[in-house]
């Protein structure tokens, strides 16, 4: 039996299913209070909500078509094709483990881009930076948090660590991306080549004016959650200041940036309850606000990347495919970007 088999990908699942259904039963609220707390769910709020995280989702598309302008010649990608891709990866993300939907909103894309070599591995590079100006509003976010909101002190250590591992990440996106510039890509072998092609994708770091431009559009999709979260609250009838939903919207992040299952489901419910029993908020009523706001967010980002992902003629089992057979794609990279440099060798 090898690693491909389908049974050592359930014997790897089974465990952290058990996690997940472990954190539920022994965190668990009382089922019928949460019940009872979905029963007065002011649907006004909820589809501010949904509305809200649709400009997030709006915002953060136009974040990472600054960076593919950057990083590729003309002619560039039309907004429209862009936001599919990112569309699709949220999809992915909503209903898969891991990460895959930077991957697969990197495969939609490329698809989309015909004729060029090293394209690929071009736009990966250009999902790291776009991820990468994810830090300053999460950095104004956790600081603007501090002062404000009552935080549990078993948080603390968590966010502080994320946020360090955030910056350095981003100081090494911005090394990087000045590396890159000086690279040439003549004579170079497929491997180095795939590294030079991906610093490509860092480009946008170099450019003051466009990094300024993705910040700003990361910011307002930010600001875009962070209100979405605080009319989930309202639509949950819990009536707290902004700080309150500004404490929620970090928890999540730090609960989601490992996803070991889909949503991370129960563990983000968890993070959220306890922290708003400080505010007043009963744990069975903070616990059905965590399962609504995720469910908010999974709608949006379910939803609309079902639309594009039938406009784009794909299916779930391709998805799958990239989620099972991950060095299978990275063969693929490699074998796009080697080919050039093949033609060089036999020519």
């Amino acid at each position: 039996m090898t690693l491909r088999d389908g049974r050592w990908r359930v014997l790897l699942v089974i465990p952290l299913i058990a996690v997940a259904v472990a954190l539920v039963v022994w965190r668990g609220p009382d089922w019928h209070l949460v019940h009872d707390a979905f029963t007065v769910v002011s649907w006004r709020w909820v589809i501010t909500a949904i509305g809200l995280n649709l400009l997030s989702v709006l915002a953060r598309a136009l974040a990472w078509d600054t960076a593919i302008k950057q990083s590729i010649e003309r002619p560039w990608p039309r907004f429209p094709l862009v936001f599919s891709a990112f569309s699709v990866g949220l999809f992915a993300n909503a209903v898969l483990p891991g990460r895959v939907g930077e991957l697969a909103r990197v495969a939609v894309l490329r698809r989309r881009i015909t004729g060029r070599q090293g394209t690929t591995a071009t736009l990966i590079g250009s999902v790291f930076a776009h991820r990468m100006f994810d830090v300053f509003p999460a950095a104004v976010l956790v600081i603007w948090v501090l002062f404000t909101a009552k935080i549990p002190g078993w948080a603390l250590t968590s966010i502080g660590l994320v946020l360090a591992l955030g910056l350095a990440l981003f100081l090494a996106a911005v090394v990087l991306a000045r590396r890159g510039h000086r690279d040439a890509i003549d004579g170079l072998g497929p491997v180095k080549l795939l590294l030079v092609r991906a610093r490509q994708g860092l480009a946008i770091m170099r450019s003051p004016v466009a990094a300024a431009t993705a910040g700003m559009f990361q910011f307002i999709g930010w600001f875009c959650q962070l209100m979405a979260v605080w009319a989930t609250m309202h639509a949950f009838d819990i009536h707290e200041h902004l700080a309150a939903a500004g404490l929620v919207l970090v928890l999540i992040n730090v609960a989601t940036i490992f996803p070991l299952w889909p949503g991370n489901f129960g563990l983000v419910q968890i993070a959220v309850a306890f922290p708003l029993v400080n505010y007043g908020v009963d744990y069975a009523r903070g616990f059905a606000f965590g399962i609504g706001l995720q469910a908010i967010e999974a709608s949006v980002g379910v939803g609309v990347g079902l639309i594009f992902l039938a406009r784009e003629g794909l299916s779930y089992a391709t998805l799958k495919h990239i989620e099972e057979t991950p060095d299978e794609s990275i063969d693929a990279v490699l074998d796009e970007e080697a080919e050039p440099a093949r033609s060089r060798v036999s020519g």
